[in-house]
């Protein structure tokens, strides 16, 4: 008869009222900060247990977020109102402009031509299956977009609940990626929830060890966006710091065979249609709200040349791996082994600077991994503000630019050039405060708990094997499973 396994013992968990001092400023209308003598994560709560309370604030975001469209779910998704109203979203817009509504399956339509990876299409078009009726009339737009937009919410719910099981002492943390203000502006353009939950489950699945699981997630993130397999550089440095291969390898392994396994049909069965969207992005032009869109703009109106298609297909993937490269020198230098979620995010925050296109919905790749990179508010209401600022920005762009809207409404293009340089400065920003916590782990919050890497899995905790020399060590005393220091909860 097998023993029974031994009763975990709760965890003190960080109170955000008195660890983080952006917050506590804002306590006195409710009494003030939680008191020292509690012992919150160990006393019960009774029914109000922050997952719950978690799912309830991403409820009401949610519905904030469908308020939001509430111009265009009453008038009508049509240009350039749309932009105007600042309601737009990809799904009605798809749904009549690439025959959704009329049948079309991307990937299994003969003929058919869908720009997004293969997963995503098949979304899309099981999504269009669940609208009643038939033809291309606003109701059933607008039937399309509510059916999208509540199994977003599902996938928000969960990215938020994997954020939570990832942030060990702290699982408020996830109650940033709950309320950003510039997620609840975005979640609801295209599917890129779904990519961000998927990587989300991936990066928990690595924590606890369960790496074929880890590359399911993976895989299949990255069969609906390319994002997810960069979280693999994540791995890779912590691996080859405390010559851990092993959990990398078959993470790497699985991610590579379940993206295969998605593919491969529709290669066989159709390989023009599977690599339009590789075609589509090769080809097309700097992006909006790139910093190639910027810089042609700026030439354009100093005279200066500008940037075509070929230089930036060159250019943009050699400035992302000269990041990477800078990344993993850092990883592999720094005093103290960084931990996974602020590798991943330097190395996404990198893949967004540098890449082609900067869309809205963006910033939902980033939310997540800030919060386990840097749960530090202040911080993250900075960078979320010129997000915000920046989502604006583009649809009053976009009006003039592709709708002809009047001249009085619209936003003139050194503006526009502004808050794209200004959310590229602010996330800019965001990654040398994470570097910051990475030379210096008393400037790290979640090691300010006496945890090593709680995203790290097999590397939490891990003795180093392999560090290149260049960087002064800084002497701390915090041990991976110590107790935490009281002055932090």
């Amino acid at each position: 008869m097998e023993e029974p396994a031994p009763r975990r013992r709760p965890l003190r968990i960080v109170v955000p009222s008195r660890n983080d001092p952006f917050l506590r400023r804002f306590t006195e209308l409710i009494g003030g900060p939680l008191g020292r003598f509690t012992a919150p994560g160990i006393v019960s709560p009774g029914f109000w247990t922050v997952p719950r309370v978690l799912i309830l604030l991403t409820t009401a975001a949610a519905l904030l977020a469908v308020a939001v469209k509430i111009p265009c779910r009453t008038a009508g998704w049509n240009t350039p109102d749309h932009f105007y109203r600042a309601c737009y979203s990809d799904w009605p817009v798809l749904f009549t402009g690439r025959g959704l509504a009329d049948g079309v399956f991307p990937f299994l339509t003969p003929g058919a031509q869908f720009e997004y990876p293969v997963l995503l299409g098949l979304i899309a078009g099981a999504t269009a299956l669940l609208v009643p009726g038939t033809g291309t009339g606003a109701e059933r737009a607008l039937a399309y977009f509510d059916i999208n937009a509540l199994l977003a919410t599902g996938a928000w719910i969960g990215t938020v609940i994997a954020t939570m099981r990832m942030s060990h002492r702290r699982p408020w943390d996830a109650a940033m990626v709950a309320l950003a203000p510039a997620l609840i502006l975005s979640v609801y353009i295209n599917w890129d929830i779904w990519a961000v939950l998927a990587a989300a489950l991936g990066m928990l699945a690595f924590s606890r060890g369960r790496y074929l699981q880890a590359g399911l997630w993976l895989g299949l993130g990255t069969a609906l966006k390319l994002y997810p397999l960069i979280l693999l550089g994540a791995l890779l440095v912590p691996a080859l710091r405390t010559l851990k291969l092993r959990p990398f390898l078959i993470t790497t392994a699985a991610t590579a065979g379940t993206w295969l396994l998605v593919n491969l049909p529709f290669m066989l069965r159709d390989v023009e249609a599977w690599s339009f969207f590789l075609q589509f992005t090769g080809d097309r032009p700097a992006g909006y709200s790139s910093v190639w869109f910027a810089w042609n703009l700026t030439a354009d109106r100093l005279g200066l040349p500008g940037v075509d298609a070929g230089f930036i297909n060159v250019w943009a993937y050699l400035l992302f791996a000269l990041a990477c490269a800078g990344i993993a020198v850092l990883g592999l230098a720094a005093p103290r082994r960084p931990r996974v979620a602020q590798l991943a995010f330097l190395i996404v925050a990198a893949f967004v600077l540098t890449n082609k296109v900067y869309s809205p919905q963006f910033v939902l790749w980033l939310v997540p991994l800030a919060a386990l990179a840097l749960p530090r508010w202040r911080d993250f209401l900075i960078w979320q503000f010129f997000e915000v600022l920046h989502w604006w920005a583009i649809w009053m762009y976009l009006a003039r630019e592709t709708s002809g809207g009047s001249t009085q409404n619209n936003i003139d293009d050194p503006w526009y050039v502004a808050a794209v340089v200004a959310h590229m400065a602010a996330t800019a920003y965001l990654m040398a405060r994470v570097v910051a916590g990475i030379l210096d782990p008393r400037e790290d919050p979640v090691r300010r708990t006496d945890v090593d890497d709680p995203t790290g899995g097999p590397f939490d905790g891990a003795a180093d094997r392999l560090r290149l020399k260049g960087l002064r060590p800084v002497r701390v005393a915090l041990e991976p499973h110590a107790e935490p220091a009281k002055e932090a909860l």
